[in-house]
């Protein structure tokens, strides 16, 4: 099969698999390493160690599939429709995860289709899929491969798409025809993003510091959210959309992916201290939420109610106040504290 029939080939099985965009970009050398390297050692990405431990590998793509020629980039929708009011009890979560299924569960199996497509094609075909797990400048490529442009909160955006997708890759050592690469900015002026960080966790456009961002200290950080951030957190349990959703390329309705029947954007949180460890890991183990465990998830639920003023939040708060794990302890603790001022 030639390089043209076989990329209109995967591209009409990418379609059929549910993915939104296709193209292609040529495996180089990341022309935006040296700023990996600079956010790096600037310490913007707080504890998230596999960053240093594997910076030399973000350099080439070669370092996730030897030999690759070409990056099959692809870009998969998900939830994205207007959120309703929260009662006071509730915390709120990331779009992305309101499908309920962990998105790596539900990509990588077709990104094994396509590879599966690509190695047949060819004897001596090669090919390999990713979902942000492996050392790879996915926001870079897809920028090389014409789908958009970093936007000044960093996420890819796209002028037909908004932001409200997942980003995936699929590299092989085939050469196939390339995408022209998207080599402007459309953000103009406008710095809503960076405006509306409850936490300003954007020392400057394009540049995010972890260590202040909801997402990261909701998901990624494993001790005790800093007392000075607490306030920043508001109702976001699990992640933040804050600066997606002030962007006005998300404004439009025709950018609002299908909105699943019974999403996972809230959660009752006084329940969630009445689950035991067995009883957290049937509930959410399946789910995004399990990368947090049940202390993470807890340590935000208690940040989450002191920040909301419920009072009758407090039997549940006292509760974790004798929880096992010190970590929830101290931020029951310091929820009360926070309703009795």
């Amino acid at each position: 099969m030639s390089p043209d029939l076989l990329r209109l080939a995967l591209q009409d099985q990418a379609r059929e698999l549910g993915f939104e965009q296709f193209a292609v970009a040529p495996a180089i050398e990341s022309a935006g390493y040296s700023d990996l390297l600079r956010w790096i050692d600037a310490g913007y990405a707080a504890e998230m160690d596999y960053f240093r431990n594997r910076q030399n590998a973000y350099r080439h793509p070669d370092s996730v599939l030897a030999g690759v020629r070409s990056i099959i980039v692809l870009t998969l929708p998900y939830a994205a429709a207007k959120e309703s009011p929260l009662d006071a009890h509730e915390g709120r979560i990331a779009r992305y995860v309101w499908g309920h299924t962990d998105y790596h569960d539900v990509i990588h199996p077709k990104l094994k289709k396509l590879c599966r497509a690509i190695c047949e094609s060819d004897t001596d075909a090669a090919a390999r899929g990713v979902v942000d797990t492996a050392p790879l400048m996915e926001r870079e490529i897809a920028q090389l491969a014409g789908l958009g442009w970093r936007g000044k909160n960093t996420l890819l955006l796209n002028k037909h798409h908004g932001s409200y997708f997942f980003l995936a890759c699929v590299l092989t050592n085939l050469d196939l025809p390339i995408d022209s690469p998207h080599s402007s900015s459309h953000c103009g002026t406008c710095t809503a993003c960076l405006d509306a960080c409850p936490t300003d966790a954007f020392p400057q456009a394009g540049v995010l510091d972890a260590n202040r961002c909801i997402s990261y200290l909701t998901i990624e950080h494993r001790e005790s959210i800093p007392v000075e951030l607490r306030d920043g957190i508001g109702d976001w349990l699990f992640g933040c959309d804050v600066c997606q959703q002030v962007c006005p390329w998300n404004r439009r309705p025709s950018r609002f992916a299908e909105r699943p029947s019974t999403p996972l954007d809230r959660l009752s949180l006084c329940e969630l201290f009445e689950l035991s460890d067995d009883g957290f890991r049937q509930r959410f183990r399946k789910t995004p939420l399990w990368r947090a465990r049940r202390r993470g998830i807890l340590r935000n639920a208690a940040i989450v109610l002191g920040n909301s003023g419920d009072q009758q939040s407090r039997a549940a708060l006292q509760r974790g106040c004798r929880d096992e794990e010190a970590l929830i302890r101290e931020a029951c603790e310091w929820a009360l504290k926070k309703l009795d001022s």
